[in-house]
């Protein structure tokens, strides 16, 4: 009866740990994140306005073009100061939380929100919630310094202030909570969850606080989309939506690494100098797309926005590029996102890809409902057919599909389109798959600890610890336990018993474990491990 009380209280006491922690990350990457999407949603408008001036009056374009090289420069020195900053933020905070990647969290926090918030001040198509997921990782790890957590707690705050990032910027705290289960991690694990759910909770009622206090409103998403029922009878409809998305997502997907192909030709001698002059021609190619079209400049927002009929009710509120009619407005504004999103990714350039692969999937639907209209659908259906082809094209590109389904049904605030959802999510993954299709911050994680040289660094260590009477691995199943990155466990010895582990083995109080695990950091990996075998 003691060594049962010993376990409960143990399991008790950490989890009473990650909650407070997780709260106190929550309030801290909340406060951060809202005044950084505050000031994102004013510099946008800023952008839009400057950008207007200059198309009414083409004798600024020089002074245009001065401003985006000096942004360049100034942001190519900042991702020289802090490379974790490199990209759309969300592969490196997911690094972050499984320890791989080292986070320097002021340092890393302030470069990310001056150089994206100069980005979406010089007019690009970025958004804000890839810089405010890994601004709340570095938020999280900020707190875990500042109270002197072990490493492993201080990943589980990573993945908090990260899941608050995400919750806070897209107003969708189930979407930051599945964020943690399916991309960051890919499992689930109680700790985990105590931290994500306590950590979003806390940062979205900061962010209520923080609006309430600047006497600003609160709204969904997207609240001029209306949806209905879909008919089994126009089911056929959602299968052709998730097949189009599917495909482009894959096109998007591949032209990015093709884009990041072009640009690692860029080289100089110092490194710094290569990273000034790719961000640069990236803000170049950027600011020309947004002068030229300003549906595409921001993240994508308010062009998803206008493209709602209210259920079918009214005409969508899309302006005409080029005096184009509706349907090659949005071609041409899916075309030039594409290769502007693509430009970014490849580049480097501090950035945001969540919401411009969204508007992606909303420029694919809004152009199929044209055709789906003409083959007979009724017009109540268009806004639901947006949303299916957002939530394909997101999946196809992540390979997140419960985020992706969650992440729609919270914008929209509307459960009417769950089933036609799950059905295109469906189709979009399994293109993926047959395109052979990795995540697209799984990738580019990859590839930033080949060129931050993390791999070659590291070194294989053998580590040899006995399970503690309610230690956290005690009666649980080696693939519930959250290893170090890049450790296995080799194997078990229960008295005279050697037992070859799978992920269904169950870790008893006595049990010695053998753990090979590759890595740079063995004090660190020790110490987490420490952690885990109590």
């Amino acid at each position: 009866m003691r060594k049962i009380r010993q376990k409960s209280y143990g399991l008790h006491k950490n989890a009473f740990e990650l909650i407070v922690v997780g709260g106190v990350t929550g309030i801290f990457a909340g406060l951060i994140v809202t005044v950084y999407n505050i000031l994102v949603h004013h510099a946008e408008a800023l952008a839009r306005d400057w950008y207007a001036v200059v198309r009414s009056n083409p004798a600024w374009i020089p002074l245009l073009l001065l401003v985006l090289l000096l942004g360049g420069f100034f942001i190519g020195v900042l991702v020289r100061i802090s490379s974790v900053i490199r990209g759309c933020g969300i592969p490196q905070a997911e690094g972050a939380t499984r320890g791989i990647v080292p986070l320097k969290w002021f340092r890393d926090m302030t470069a990310m929100f001056a150089a994206s918030l100069l980005s979406v001040l010089m007019g690009l198509s970025i958004g804000a919630e890839g810089p405010s997921v890994l601004i709340g990782a570095c938020a999280g790890d900020g707190v875990a310094d500042t109270l002197k957590r072990d490493r492993l707690v201080r990943k589980y705050q990573a993945t908090g202030g990260a899941c608050a990032g995400l919750a806070v910027a897209s107003n969708a705290p189930l979407t930051g909570m599945a964020f943690a289960f399916e991309e960051a991690y890919k499992r689930f694990t109680p700790e985990v969850f105590i931290c994500s759910f306590s950590s979003v909770i806390f940062g979205i009622l900061t962010r209520t606080l923080v609006y309430s206090a600047l006497g600003m409103e609160m709204q969904s998403a997207f609240h001029s989309f209306v949806f209905h029922e879909l008919p089994l009878s126009n089911y056929l409809f959602a299968v052709g939506a998730g097949l189009v998305s599917g495909v482009l997502g894959v096109a998007f997907y591949k032209l990015c690494f093709v884009m990041r192909g072009l640009f690692k030709k860029i080289r100089f001698p110092k490194e710094g100098y290569t990273y000034i002059v790719r961000i640069t021609a990236a803000i170049l190619i950027g600011g020309a797309i947004s002068l030229l079209a300003a549906a595409v400049m921001g993240g994508g927002h308010g062009f998803i926005e206008s493209l709602g009929t209210a259920g079918g009710t009214k005409p969508s509120a899309t302006e005409s590029v080029f005096g184009l009619p509706i349907v090659w407005t949005l071609i041409v504004v899916l075309l030039l996102k594409l290769l502007v999103t693509s430009v970014n990714v490849g580049s480097g350039l501090p950035c945001g890809i969540f919401i411009p692969i969204l508007a992606i999937g909303a420029c694919v639907g809004g152009a199929l409902n044209r055709l789906w209209l003409a083959l007979g659908m009724d017009a109540a259906y268009c806004d639901l057919m947006i949303m299916i082809c957002m939530a394909a094209v997101f999946t196809a590109i992540i390979r997140a599909p419960i985020t992706a389904i969650v992440m729609i049904c919270e914008l929209t605030g509307s459960f009417a389109p769950l089933l036609p959802v799950i059905i295109a999510v469906s189709i979009g993954y399994m293109i993926g798959e047959l395109f052979y299709a990795e995540g697209i911050y799984e990738k580019l994680l990859e590839e930033y600890e080949h060129e931050s040289g993390i791999h070659e660094r590291a070194v294989v260590e053998v580590f040899v610890f006995t399970v503690a009477s309610g230690a956290m691995a005690d009666r649980r199943a080696v693939r519930d336990v959250l290893w170090p990155a890049g450790a296995r466990v080799k194997e078990v010895s229960r008295g005279d018993e050697h037992i070859l582990p799978d992920g269904d083995t169950v870790l008893c109080r006595g049990d010695v474990v053998t753990v090979v695990c590759k890595t740079a950091e063995h004090e660190k990996v020790k110490e987490e491990l420490a952690h885990i075998f109590g």
